[in-house]
Parts: C-alpha cells; sequence; structure tokens
C-alpha cells in the first residue's frame, strides 16, 4: 500500500486482528536526533505509535535516541568507537566483553564501518532471550546479517526502513574522492553495503519514506518492487509552525547539512552566496551542523571571503532550532540526493519559504516549482543564487510560498498520518506470516 493510498482512505488500524494493540521492537542501531534522520525517525514514530495505543520498546545501541516520555529505551551497548572526542578509538583490554567486540574492533582498525553488522548480531541475541515479548521487529535501516531468519529467529515477523540506499552516498563520495587513496577509502568504509544488498534481497517486507527511495532500492539493491511499501514520513506540526512574534532577520538563509558530506550539496550553497551577495549584500547563511575545519566547504568559505557571512551552530534545543527556522528569510536544501527530505518538510512548517534542488525525492516533498517552492537542479550554484534573490527580493512571493509550504505539510506529511500507515503494514507482515498479536493480560 502507498502513502497515496494511506492518504485517500486510512484504515485506522485495521488488521487481521482487529483494532488490538501491537507490542513493538523498534531496532536502530544510531540514534542520534541531531545529526542524520534516522534518530529523528525513531524519536517521532515511536511517540505516535503510542499515542495509537501500541506499545514500542526501542532497542539501541550509540549514540542512544532520545525518545519522548512513554516510550521505553533497552540499551545495546557496542564499543562506541566512533564517540567525541576520541573517534576510532582502541579499546582497553577490560572493554572486551565477547567475540563481536573483536570483530567491531577489527574492522574498524582495517578502515570498515562494523557498527551494522554488530547490531543486528548483538539485537538478535536480545531478541532471542526475549522470545514471545513482540509481535513485530521493525529494523531501521541496520539491514546486518543478524536480523535474518525470520520469526524463527527473531521471534517475530520483520519490518524494515530503508530510507534511501546508502550505496547512493558511497557513489558521491566517490565521484567526489580526491585520488585514488580517498577512493580505495571510501570503498573499504561502505564495504558493509554489500551486506545491506545481500539482506535486503531476503527481506519479506520494505518500508521505504518516498516513491524515489522505492525505486532506488528496488534498481541499487534488487529488491522485488511487490516487496516495498511507501509511508511517507513528516514533520512534527505542533514544534514546527509559524509565530509572528519571531522577528525576520533580514537576508538570512537557513539550511541543515553536514559539512562535508557531498551528498547534502553545501558547497554549492556556499558558492551561491558568494554569488548571491554581489546584489543582496546582507544574505548571510546559518548552517545547522558542525564546521569542519578543513575540507571543500570550508575551502570555499575561505576562497570567497565569507568567514563573516557563513555561521555553524550545533547542540541547540528544538525550540532554538525551530526559531532559528522561523527567524529566516528563506529556507534551502541544496542536496544533490535525498531519500525524503525532513529540513525540507520541517522549514515549510513553520511557513519559511523554501528553495529546493529537485535531487531525489525533495520535490515529492517540496511539491510544484512557483507553488510551494523553488526549485533548482542539484549542483547548480548560479540556479540556487538566483533563486535565493528572488525570494530575498519579494516580500510578497515570501509569504506566498511560505503559507502553501505549511499547508502542503498538513496535508500530506505528519507523523501521525506515518505511524498509522506504519501500524497497518505491521499488521499485513502479520497476515503474511499467518500470526495475530498476543491477548494483553
Amino acid at each position: 500500500m502507498t502513502a497515496e493510498a494511506i492518504e485517500a482512505s486510512p484504515r485506522q488500524g485495521a488488521g487481521p486482528d482487529g483494532d488490538g494493540p501491537l507490542r513493538i521492537a523498534l531496532l536502530t542501531y544510531k540514534g542520534n536526533p541531531f545529526c542524520g534522520g534516522q534518530g529523528v525517525y525513531v524519536r517521532h514514530l515511536s511517540r505516535e505509535l503510542a499515542r495509537l495505543g501500541h506499545s514500542v520498546e526501542v532497542i539501541g545501541s550509540q549514540p542512544y535516541p532520545t525518545l519522548d516520555e512513554g516510550v521505553p529505551l533497552t540499551e545495546i551497548a557496542s564499543l562506541d568507537l566512533y564517540r567525541q572526542p576520541d573517534p576510532f578509538r582502541t579499546p582497553k583490554r577490560e572493554e572486551y566483553r565477547d567475540w563481536i567486540d573483536g570483530l567491531e574492533v577489527a574492522t574498524m582498525w582495517t578502515g570498515g564501518f562494523p557498527e551494522p553488522l554488530t547490531f543486528s548480531l548483538r539485537a538478535r541475541r536480545l531478541l532471542a532471550a526475549r522470545r514471545g515479548d513482540f509481535d513485530v521487529v521493525h529494523d531501521n535501516q541496520t539491514l546486518g546479517y543478524g536480523l535474518l531468519g525470520g520469526p524463527r529467529a527473531l521471534g517475530a515477523p520483520l519490518v524494515t526502513t530503508i530510507h534511501h540506499p546508502i550505496t547512493v552516498d558511497r557513489q558521491l563520495e566517490l565521484d567526489a574522492a580526491a585520488d585514488w587513496k580517498r577512493r580505495a577509502s571510501v570503498r573499504r568504509w561502505y564495504a558493509f553495503t554489500r551486506m545491506q544488498k545481500r539482506v535486503a534481497r531476503r527481506l519479506p517486507s520494505v518500508l521505504t519514506v518516498s516513491g524515489t527511495s522505492r525505486q532506488e532500492i528496488v534498481d541499487h539493491l534488487g529488491v522485488r518492487a511487490d516487496r516495498i511499501e511507501v509511508v511517507h514520513i513528516g514533520a512534527d506540526t505542533d514544534l514546527w509552525s509559524p509565530d509572528p512574534s519571531v522577528a525576520e532577520v533580514p537576508g538570512r538563509i537557513v539550511t541543515t547539512s553536514s559539512a562535508d558530506v557531498p551528498l547534502k550539496g553545501l558547497v554549492f550553497l556556499i558558492e551561491a552566496l558568494a554569488k548571491l551577495r554581489t546584489e543582496h549584500p546582507d544574505a548571510h547563511l546559518v548552517v545547522v551542523g558542525k564546521r569542519a575545519e578543513d575540507g571543500p566547504v570550508a575551502q570555499a568559505i575561505e576562497r570567497y571571503g565569507l568567514d563573516g557571512a557563513v555561521r555553524f551552530v550545533k547542540g541547540v534545543s528544538d525550540a532554538e532550532l525551530v526559531d532559528l527556522y522561523r527567524s529566516a528569510q528563506v529556507a534551502c536544501v541544496p542536496s544533490l540526493y535525498e531519500g525524503f527530505s525532513l529540513p525540507a518538510a520541517e522549514g515549510m512548517a513553520t511557513g519559511t519559504p523554501l528553495v529546493a534542488t529537485t535531487g531525489g525525492a525533495i520535490p515529492e516533498v517540496a511539491g510544484t516549482d512557483g507553488d510551494t517552492c523553488l526549485a533548482v537542479p542539484p549542483g547548480d550554484p548560479g540556479a540556487l543564487a538566483a533563486a535565493l534573490g528572488r525570494v530575498l527580493g519579494d516580500p510578497e512571493l515570501r509569504a506566498r510560498l511560505g503559507r502553501a509550504g505549511r499547508d502542503r505539510v498538513l496535508a500530506r506529511f505528519t507523523w501521525a498520518r506515518a505511524a498509522q500507515g506504519t501500524a497497518d503494514l505491521y499488521r499485513e507482515a502479520l497476515a503474511r506470516q499467518g500470526r495475530a498479536a498476543a491477548p494483553r493480560h
């Protein structure tokens, strides 16, 4: 069932076992709510599933997710090899607990990324020990070997969310690599994608967040199209909302981006800002994310003399982040590719006008150029600068795009709708296995 079908005819929890609540294990090998979309997904989906009356237990590893009241977290500790301030650390001898720890360190030492595999093995062990506690297991893009084997191994049917294939990130980083050494490093780091491709092909039920991601999963991972369902995610529209009392800052552009991830396209926005400031000298950029001290973005800021016009912020509260978007005259998503784009949905929900590229699934979220956003080709700084200039120079356009963007999010992209659609897919997975939710005592 697609998101469009959910939108047209929500089933309100109907399923093979009626409207009874489900016991859900929601797995996330990485839950940081301030870096990437996985932590955001887990936090908001778990809250809304609980509001529907389901019992949700999040099972996660470091960085642990931030969850809302009423949603318990079960921690599966890794060795936390990438923690700050000592990433790529070598653990002390007394930290090792079993062979999975040894595998985790060995993979890191040889330049690979071990977390999807090692988390899946630890999760499998925990689920086997708690057989009968859950009606369904929902994996948030771990795609590790440990999650194979079906209900016999995990104790319940498995539903897996794939936001987008990580092979897309891998190819963009390879394309941006400066030399053969960097390309070799990228290939080794992303070696886990071979495992994810093998696992994905064997999964009975895959959930994804956009039609674009669905096609990418078919093309890149070889998953059969009839095994993939689309449920759009969305914004917390109570939190992400307009507030006229927040003063608009002239020339302010805001974006959310990991500084030197090529996929996010921040370097093109920096170049666009340099062009834009020749006609709008008050134009400046606030980036929600960590500033890299070196790399393409830092070099571009220095090359164009923009040090005073680009500010990075991180570690802000939800309320501060929303106010930052409210204060901007334009929100921007410069990504080369997105599997959905939460920043687009959240920015639009505040009533802030959006300029976005057409990379990946962004048009599914942002809508039609000139109606709910201004859309430009990915990787085109000139087009980006022109669109940003149009919005900054036209108050009526800003107001119209802001209203239309907010309306679009309310109609299509809320977490309540995402939770209902996801719960329906859980019931379909149970029906395929000939199972029903266990009664509560």
